[in-house]
């Protein structure tokens, strides 16, 4: 069994994520304590939010260099929703903000690129359409629906992208660098569908 650490910075949805990898049968610990996050064989990164308030507090309790470092080790790293946004060069959010730089690319309001009168943010379940074959997504087939909460989205990343979802444009659904991938959607919302994809990223 995979030991999952679930990174506390003061930002995401933990305890709902803890429950869906105990609902597929796998341990995870929310933890800000970087030895329990060393000895975890696999990392999420969740959040909720906005993204300079978030990389503020993930700068100011060391978890940012802490990443990087981890991203080079091979450990399976795992955003979820803002914590995918973290991942990326640069946010545009209200600011211009730095991130983590794991995944090239800009975080951008999805205003600019959807039809004027769509909602914003984007909330509710959309279609996946899957690119390539990553083995995050081995248990889910292209059309299955998740669940998304967003106004911004993954911009100029394309030799990222995973999965894409359509909502006036296409737009940036998930992202995968070797070990270091996120979703924009929230699998622990996403039902089965999610649960699958969360059982995926526990056996990478």
């Amino acid at each position: 069994m995979s030991r999952i650490a679930i990174i506390d910075y003061g930002v995401g949805n933990l305890f709902s994520l803890k429950s869906s990898f105990a609902a597929i049968g796998q341990e995870a610990v929310v933890t800000s304590d970087v030895t329990t996050l060393k000895n975890a064989s696999r990392i999420i990164l969740p959040g909720v939010g906005a993204f300079g308030d978030a990389a503020a507090k993930l700068e100011g309790c060391g978890m940012a260099d802490f990443l990087k470092e981890e991203a080079k080790t091979g450990k399976p790293i795992m955003g979820i929703c803002l914590g995918m946004q973290m991942l990326f060069d640069k946010s545009f959010e209200y600011g211009e903000y730095e991130g983590l730089g794991l995944i090239p690319g800009e975080i951008r309001p999805i205003a600019d690129v959807i039809p004027a009168g769509l909602k914003i943010p984007h909330i509710g379940w959309n279609v996946l359409h899957l690119r390539g074959q990553n083995p995050l997504f081995k248990y889910i087939k292209n059309g299955d629906c998740v669940y998304f909460v967003h106004s911004f989205y993954g911009a100029n990343c394309d030799e990222s992208v995973i999965a894409t979802a359509e909502y006036g444009a296409e737009l940036t659904a998930a992202v995968a660098r070797g070990n270091v991938m996120g979703c924009q959607f929230h699998p622990e919302k996403s039902g089965p569908v999610g649960l699958s994809i969360l059982k995926a990223f526990c056996e990478l």
